[in-house]
């Protein structure tokens, strides 16, 4: 490789992600493709160098420019493409675009395996060096390559990708300096022939994808303060969908670890039913009804597929059960931090709050009138096969929703999802006319909720235990109000309130739990258990204290105005793999619950 053409690489998560709901990519700070899977969101990357410390020869798509000096990335307004402006000192810029399309075409939805760059000199005669070196087999070694007149082709591991471009294919295959005098177009796709002019067709490309975003944020119903916060996150979220199967996964990346070396690196390009619940339901509140309606499609699939039976935590994107979790040695990890594993070995667990997850969204099918398929009664009676499953197993011990290895309790979180089971099956018969159907499961949510109080409730200190006979807490006691099971001013939840603040705040943010766990004591914070605090404390009468601490997360969003799993305490660095749909939603509840209203300003 040409040493001038060889790009910086300094690991974080100042990281840009771009999209279409079929692959996605994330974009560092200077400007390269240092992550993205195919075919497939769950799949082997094709730009690998995130995990492949900071050296790495290949799994990237860089653009350097000659003497630069600064770069400056934002998305267009309302999108999720990229403008990255590099500028070298002096005085040369080039400007970057960077998408992947997404528009209607022929009357339905084009949504390819490709991204999209547009290069363009905006002053001077700025003089550049593209490299383009796609990996394959985990990042061991760089695609073999052929070549024609117009295009490059890259044989991945599971997918060929076309080059096709108006730059001289000589200038990328050997790393050349060159100057750019003109506009440059660049289609990474399938490998076929492009079968129009590539600059018009990538523009026109551009155009549509940019309109295809624009009117989509249009659709959404938006709290009236942190508007660009709420934006920025449901089109992320919206990008973590996997739309041909309705699936929605719960980050982009695998292996960026909870902390520094600490062996907590998992793989989270999977639909775990809890984090898709906390998604479809904060999207719902902003009216997005497109990814509601075919993350339904998802579950009924599962539904039919367990046929009343256990139903897994997470699944692949097409609705694969076995997603074996292995380590792979072929890249050296984030920063250097191993192991970088794929699959994740929660898909055996037996979490039990899935059935609640399972029931909630699907309920709201029977009540909302904007959905084009309503549920029916055929539907009712398949989700009872759930909520049987949810009442046999609410008093039985599982992993818990933190996912815990080899310690098995009857979690308290998990019982109450399984009670939101059948009192909305019961609520939902009421519905649907089925009198003796909402008997039923009101019997059975109430027996549920008898078991709940005796079990995981701490009578000395009037407050929920994290599991039944147990005194240790964790941050999901936090949701008892918003699943509807405790009221607002209820003297247990105010108990329950004050003995996680007490004891699993850090700082100005909340840990999931503060006992040592399968890797010992947690060392940083769950940003999605912080923006539940911030909602206790609105709903518990402290609004500028809500407020303040909402500021403080928005203020450590990256330059892309979103967040990972994790933050450490003391310095505020993000960690874990990015973005995480929790936080996002997060950032979205919170947004919507403390906002002055509309009717303020009109």
């Amino acid at each position: 490789m040409n040493a001038a053409c060889t790009p910086e690489f300094t690991p974080n998560l100042a990281l840009w992600p771009i999209g279409n709901c079929a692959v996605s990519a994330l974009i560092d700070e200077q400007g390269s493709y240092v992550w993205a899977c195919a075919p497939r969101i769950d799949g082997d990357p094709v730009f690998s160098a995130l995990m492949d410390g900071d050296a790495p020869t290949h799994g990237f798509w860089s653009v350097r420019l000659e003497g630069q000096s600064r770069v400056h990335q934002s998305y267009l307004r309302n999108t999720p493409i990229l403008r990255t402006v590099l500028t070298a000192l002096d005085g040369a810029s080039v400007e970057i675009l960077d998408f992947c399309p997404r528009h209607a075409k022929h009357d339905r939805t084009y949504r390819p395996i490709a991204y999209a760059r547009i290069i363009r000199p905006l002053s001077g005669s700025p003089r550049i060096c593209m490299t383009l070196r796609p990996a394959r087999h985990w990042g061991a070694e760089a695609a073999p390559t052929t070549s024609g007149s117009n295009h490059i082709r890259y044989r991945c591991t599971d997918v060929t990708l076309r080059l096709t471009t108006n730059c001289p294919v000589s200038h990328i295959l050997g790393g050349r300096t060159f100057r750019l005098e003109g506009e440059m177009a660049f289609f990474l796709g399938p490998d076929e022939s492009f079968d129009q002019e590539v600059r018009a067709g990538v523009h026109a490309m551009l155009e549509r994808t940019t309109a295809y975003w624009r009117d989509w944020v249009r659709t959404l119903s938006l709290p009236l303060e942190w508007q660009d916060a709420v934006i920025r996150a449901a089109i992320t979220l919206k990008l973590c969908a996997y739309e041909e199967t309705g699936a929605i996964v719960a980050a982009l990346t695998t292996s960026v670890p909870e902390f520094p070396e600490s062996g907590r690196n998992w793989d989270y390009r999977y639909c775990w039913i809890r984090d898709a619940y906390y998604t479809v339901r904060a999207l719902n509140r902003l009216g997005a009804a497109d990814i509601l309606e075919n993350y339904l499609v998802y579950l009924r699939n599962l539904v039919d597929q367990s046929k009343g039976g256990h139903v897994q935590p997470v699944y692949g994107v097409g609705l694969e059960p076995g997603i074996g979790e292995r380590i792979v040695e072929s890249v050296k990890g984030y920063r250097g931090m191993k192991p970088v594993r794929v699959g994740n070995q929660a898909h055996e667990h037996l979490q039990h709050d899935v059935y609640g997850q399972i029931v909630l969204p699907l309920v709201q099918s029977f009540y909302d009138l904007r959905l084009l398929r309503p549920g029916n009664v055929d539907d009712f009676h398949a989700l009872e096969k759930v909520g049987e499953r949810a009442f046999a197993v609410h008093d039985q011990p599982d992993a818990g929703l933190w996912e815990f290895r080899t310690i098995a309790r009857v979690h308290t979180y998990s019982a109450v999802m399984c009670w939101a089971a059948c009192d909305r099956l019961a609520k939902a018969a009421e519905v649907m006319r089925l009198p003796e159907r909402a008997r039923v499961w009101a019997e059975r949510a109430a027996a549920i909720r008898e078991r709940i109080d005796a079990e995981a409730f701490v009578a000395d200190e009037g407050r929920y235990g994290a599991s039944f006979g147990g005194h240790e807490l964790d941050a999901s006691l936090l949701q008892l109000t918003d699943l509807g099971y405790l009221d607002i001013d209820d003297p247990r939840q105010k108990a329950t309130f004050a003995a996680i603040e007490r004891d699993l705040k850090r700082g100005p943010y909340l840990f999931r739990y503060i006992e040592a766990d399968d890797f010992g004591e947690p060392e940083t914070a769950f940003n999605f258990c912080t923006f539940w605090f911030i909602e206790a404390l609105h709903l518990n009468g402290r609004s500028d204290e809500a407020r303040t601490l909402f500021e403080e997360m928005l203020a450590r969003r990256t330059p892309a105005g979103l967040l990972s799993e994790d933050i450490a305490v003391d310095t505020g660095e993000l960690w874990g793999n990015y973005p995480q749909t929790y936080s996002l939603v997060g950032i979205i509840n919170c947004a919507v619950l403390l906002s002055r209203p509309w009717t303020s300003v009109r």
